[in-house]
């Protein structure tokens, strides 16, 4: 672990050194106009960003100041803006995120650590990783296609479900896993180029003490790599709960939502979530005030995001901090 912080250490100061000699120089005219172009993109993007939430402040403050933060976030669905709440969102947005985290994030570590250090240089074993890279790429639509098809029609069942037909249909369930699938190719090849990006002193100095290679993943490898695993594991969320189309194709609700009672009902029971609601309030008239429950909604959303991604880069941070010690 020394060995390879000091030869970082080098290199970043082999880096600074050769930077600053081209500075120096004066002569990079090139650099320079490259350096002020890559700055106008940036003040650019930031710029379109400031706007789009200066755009959403000023349509979602006013409403939930005269609303009511706390009704807001704790109301149900209702037809009438006063009455308007996202609630019932906001538990079908977290449970998403658990389907995520639970199964997108295990499966996919595994699926990298076995296609980086155990599958071997094979043709099928290209055209697997191949395949991975472009379904990262595929629409959300054709993830929604497959939970429709899989887990809404397949293991839903209906009412005489057998006992292998467990989703319930057009629920949580059904949701969840397709969302989970959604995120799982970015969590492949997330945690696959950390794991390849890892020292090769790492794997030569565990295996020259004795240990196993398994022993070496579990005890060099991987706690290398988490900080990379963990970026994959925020990208997957970021792409998991602002999708609408998989969640519309396996039956979320788009009107009103009765309660459920129970974790069971409630996993198997009918769903909604805030990329529902924006997609729902949405259609409605500006006349009777919906675009305020929008920017709201979408606010909602944005906060329940940062929270999950803000969780998961504090212990990528904090996995950092020990590896540096």
């Amino acid at each position: 672990m020394a060995l390879a912080l000091s030869r970082e250490r080098r290199e970043e100061r082999t880096s600074e050194a050769v930077r600053s000699a081209i500075t120096r120089s004066g002569g990079d005219r090139v650099g320079l106009v490259f350096k002020v172009s890559l700055l106008a993109c940036l003040l650019f993007a930031l710029a379109l960003l400031v706007w789009l939430m200066s755009t959403v402040l000023s349509d979602a403050l006013p409403y939930l100041n005269e609303r009511g933060t706390g009704e807001f976030l704790n109301g149900r669905l209702s037809s009438r803006t006063e009455r308007f709440g996202v609630s019932q969102g906001i538990i079908g947005s977290v449970w998403i995120l658990v389907f995520v985290a639970v199964l997108a994030f295990p499966v996919g570590v595994a699926a990298a650590v076995y296609l980086e250090e155990y599958a071997r240089n094979t043709r099928l074993n290209r055209v697997l990783v191949l395949t991975i890279r472009n379904l990262s790429g595929v629409p959300s639509v054709v993830y929604g296609i497959l939970g429709l098809v899989v887990f809404k029609e397949l293991l839903g069942g209906g009412d005489d479900a057998a006992w292998w037909q467990f989703t319930g249909g057009s629920s949580l369930i059904s949701a969840g896993l397709t969302m989970a699938i959604l995120g799982l190719p970015v969590g492949i090849i997330t945690a696959s180029e950390a794991i390849r990006a890892g020292p090769r002193e790492l794997r030569e100095a565990g295996f020259g003490v004795g240990a196993t290679q398994s022993e070496v993943i579990r005890s060099h490898v991987l706690p290398y790599a988490l900080p990379g695993i963990l970026t994959g594991t925020v990208l997957a969320f970021a792409r998991a709960i602002g999708e609408a189309a998989p969640l519309l194709m396996v039956g979320a609700v788009t009107g009103l939502l009765s309660s459920k009672d129970g974790l069971i009902d409630t996993l198997q029971g009918k769903f909604t979530a805030l990329p529902m609601i924006v997609y729902q309030t949405a259609k409605r008239p500006d006349a009777e005030g919906w675009p305020a429950v929008t920017a709201a909604t979408i606010l909602v959303l944005l906060v329940v995001l940062l929270v999950a991604n803000a969780s998961a880069i504090f212990f990528r941070n904090r996995v950092e901090r020990k590896r540096s010690r």
